[in-house]
């Protein structure tokens, strides 16, 4: 197809702010459902970077789809970057798994298309994260390293972490310098997705989600096809005890 030499400019332009940025505005939003031509550059540029384009009626934004996009977010960074020094790969996913928390948390354990409340405090989030880990716990060793393999998600890893902390909010124990509160580790995790752009703070240990996070946990974490089963995994039991009740 020849794109005249304006609309390639336009569609760059664009390309080049949500490259930049992440995001883009309404008039960007507006260009993109309303011109074909844009719609198409703008879907290829991203595909080039294995990235999806995906946008509410006020924002879009470029969302990295594989690890392979140069706009992935990798665990080295994280772990530089948020994660104290020392930081293992139980510390990323224990990081995961609190995010998953938090989304469903919000979607009624991911059973609703949108948001079933409007904000969380804090310690509500680390409640609900230990009533996950619990229920974890109700597997036998075996069957949780079956569901690692089958999820790659170190279910055990995660137990383990979470039971290293000290649930103080203002103190925690010292064993060889290494534990933290649960409290403190969840100040992290909240300061990573606010600089994601996921959540935002709004006073009173309070946080909402973002549009952004809400397109994409409905155009991804919905999806079985992205989530690989792991909220059937992670919130199954409570299923299973509704159809018994049924």
């Amino acid at each position: 197809m020849n794109y005249s030499e304006q609309t390639v400019l336009k569609a760059f332009q664009i390309y080049t702010k949500l490259a930049r940025d992440g995001v883009a505005g309404k008039e960007a939003v507006q260009q993109y459902r309303a011109d074909d031509e844009i719609r198409g550059l703008l879907d290829a540029f991203g595909r080039e970077v294995d990235c999806v384009i995906v946008g509410t009626s006020e924002q879009m934004f470029l969302i990295p789809e594989t690890k392979l996009s140069p706009f992935h977010v990798s665990n080295e960074w994280i772990k530089r970057n948020y994660l104290r020094s020392g930081a293992t790969n139980g510390d990323i996913y224990l990081l995961y798994f609190a995010t998953i928390i938090l989304f469903g948390s919000f979607y009624d354990t991911y059973q609703s298309q949108e948001p079933t409340r409007q904000f969380m405090r804090l310690e509500e989030w680390v409640r609900f994260i230990h009533e996950r880990i619990d229920q974890l716990k109700t597997h036998r060793i075996e069957e949780l390293k079956q569901f690692e393999k089958e999820f790659s998600y170190n279910w055990s890893l995660i137990i383990e972490k979470w039971d290293d902390m000290d649930d103080i909010k203002e103190t925690a124990k010292k064993q060889a310098g290494n534990t933290i509160s649960r409290f403190s580790f969840m100040d992290t995790v909240k300061r990573f997705l606010v600089d994601q752009e996921l959540i935002q703070e709004i006073g009173n240990d309070e946080i909402i989600l973002t549009e952004k996070a809400k397109t994409i946990v409905q155009r991804y974490f919905m999806e079985v096809e992205y989530n690989k089963g792991i909220f059937e995994f992670i919130y199954g039991f409570e299923r299973n005890e509704e159809n018994a009740v049924n």
